[in-house]
């Protein structure tokens, strides 16, 4: 590990630390902070962060700003006076702080789990969150009441940090405990009822039964009908937030609701004003929320930042697993002490740190009997198959079917431009939709930005300058699962009309200056199938390489243009392999073999 300053950069765990602190970092922005410390004092170009984080794979280096952007974020540093990374304009980087070796022992996230001390999954790298919650109930219970907002991603683990602290809370008997869910489609239509499911079953407490009542009785929600059919509006949210603050002085309550993006509005006032009522109440309220394409989400961010700013409430952002918390969480569940070689790497490369893709996967594995039980003696153990570079990275089909859920809230059209974003390997910059639809940029780059806006899958991550002066935004999926489920339900035509477009496109921005977009334009053409134009493009790329004696590259770029010659020629129809065309491709056979002797 190193040190810089005040922060410790955690190779192990893949995280940085700072004063004690974990500070967890995305594994794309990690890897650029983790390269350029293994490379300080020197200039990075952009090309050799991009070979070393996206090796095979051309990326456009605007992706490096926006990670750069994260990384100052993060360590407080100052572009135009930096004290850790300096950039260097058109070239690249350069890491200009002091370095010490730091050690390893005193850093709580290096874990050594041993066979019998696997910890359950549920609890794995949210030690630090179950312990804030147990802080929070105890001040509670001196009578000072909490709000606590736990948010994250899809998967990322909060309904499991939540059962785990009810567990704990419920172990003592001494908390009365409701637990509320919020539902799709209710908002709006039944008001306060995630509060009327949080005490549907009653209680021995005669003020909780006066709670039920009243939310029985109250407007929109289940259960009871008045005249003509609606029900009784006599309920005022002050006197619901009274009798709640009634039942807490009895004993400590601990509410909990549930996906909070799904709250009705006045479900939101409520907590609101429990957060800012005075007066001592043993009150701790704990809601989860996640954004959701199609939910509620935006005013609870308001809410959530609103109590937040006053200090009325805290919030808990869980983040992905690091490393070695993935590997805990697998060993966990396959009971196993010690992982097959490789499959940690491959699970966490695959999840990116989400705990439910990590488990997904790994049940894919298994249900694919890639990864099998195989006895040994009366001690059965867990081993690989085959080998995981043989192994298709698929997206296992519940995380499939999940992200399908979450795009059909979307339109038709909004469908249409993520599938055409992910035509892209890592970043979709708008130019590129417009291309591949046949839009208008400036009314595509609206779209985009209003749906990087309300979706949790997308964000905006930059802005991309075009050598005709005009700029054009450029957005990234939130994981590649998203992406790779978006690219395959597009029909195999459909995507190779996108990929043409999209290459067309980019030759006429660099018109005159094809040699500078070969590669990209050739990975389109050839994920189009026109082998023709890909072969023509990463000519061009060879010939650059080849001028600026790049002969790695160039060798690289000569194999791949024999794979797609031999393809072209597979494709030809009956006896098309003789003529003019066939000496054009013997002939371009045979510079290609002269380049391979100069490299």
């Amino acid at each position: 590990m190193k040190q810089f300053g005040t922060f410790t950069l955690d190779t192990l765990n893949e995280c940085l630390w700072q004063a004690g602190v974990r500070i967890p970092l995305p594994p794309k922005p990690f890897a650029v902070l983790r390269y350029l410390v293994e490379h300080p004092g020197r200039l990075v170009s952009h090309d050799e962060l991009l070979d070393a984080l996206w090796p095979e794979t051309y990326v456009q280096p605007q992706i490096l700003r926006t990670y750069m952007l994260d990384l100052r974020k993060v360590l407080n540093d100052d572009a135009r006076n930096p004290r850790f990374i300096q950039s260097l304009p058109k070239r690249g980087y350069c890491f200009i702080a002091g370095l010490t070796d730091a050690p390893a022992g005193g850093l709580a996230a290096a874990e050594t789990i041993s066979p019998l001390t696997l910890p359950p999954s549920s609890l794995t790298g949210r030690r630090a969150e179950l312990s804030a919650l147990q802080a929070a109930m105890r001040d509670a219970a001196a009578g000072t009441r909490q709000v606590f907002f736990v948010t994250g991603e899809t998967g990322i683990g909060k309904t499991a940090l939540i059962e785990a602290f009810r567990s704990q809370v419920e172990a003592t008997a001494s908390v009365l405990v409701a637990h509320g869910q919020c539902i799709p489609g209710f908002a709006g239509k039944q008001e306060y009822y995630p509060l009327a499911d949080a005490f549907r079953c009653g209680s021995d407490s005669a003020v909780a039964e006066a709670v039920c009542r009243m939310l029985r009785n109250s407007k929109g929600t289940p259960g009871v009908s008045g005249t003509e059919g609606n029900v009784s509006a006599s309920l005022v949210p002050g006197e619901l937030c009274a009798s709640l603050e009634d039942l807490a002085r009895e004993k400590p309550l601990l509410l909990i609701l549930e996906d909070l993006q799904w709250a009705d509005e006045s479900t939101l006032s409520v907590i609101s004003a429990l957060a800012r009522r005075r007066g001592d109440a043993k009150l701790t309220i704990v809601t989860t929320a996640a954004p959701q394409t199609g939910s509620t989400y935006e005013p609870v961010a308001h809410l959530m930042h609103d109590l937040c700013m006053r200090r009325l409430c805290r919030s808990i952002a869980l983040p992905r697993l690091v490393r070695t918390e993935a590997a805990t969480l697998m060993r966990a569940r396959l009971q196993q002490s010690v992982l097959p070689v490789g499959l940690a790497d491959f699970v966490y490369e695959h999840s990116e740190g989400n705990p439910r893709f990590v488990l997904c996967i790994l049940e894919h594995l298994i249900a694919e009997k890639i990864l099998a039980s195989v006895s040994h003696g009366d001690a059965p153990r867990w081993e690989l198959q085959k080998p995981l570079d043989q192994t298709d990275a698929a997206t296992p089909g519940e995380l499939a079917h999940m992200i399908e859920l979450e795009i059909e809230h979307l339109s038709v059209e909004e469908q249409k431009m993520l599938e055409a974003g992910s035509l892209a390997p890592v970043a979709f910059p708008a130019w590129m939709i417009a291309a591949a639809l046949g839009r208008d940029l400036a009314a595509t780059e609206e779209a985009c930005d209003a749906l990087a806006r309300r979706v949790s899958f997308v964000r905006r991550a930059g802005e991309d300058d075009l050598p005709d002066g005009t700029r054009s935004s450029f957005y990234v999926f939130a994981h590649t699962m998203f992406r790779e489920v978006l690219y395959q339900r597009q029909s195999p035509g459909r995507r190779a009309a996108r990929h043409v477009r999209v290459a067309e496109r980019l030759r006429a921005i660099f018109y005159g200056r094809d040699e500078l977009i070969a590669q990209d334009a050739a990975a389109h053409y050839e994920a189009a199938g026109d082998w023709a134009n890909a072969t023509a493009m990463l000519r061009l790329a060879l010939h650059r390489a080849m001028n600026m004696q790049a002969y790695g590259e160039a060798a690289d770029l000569h194999e791949h243009i024999a794979r797609l010659e031999a393809q072209d020629s597979h494709n030809q129809p009956s006896g098309a392999a003789s003529g003019s065309g066939s000496g054009e491709r013997v002939g371009r056979s045979a510079n290609l073999d002269a380049f391979s002797t100069r490299i």
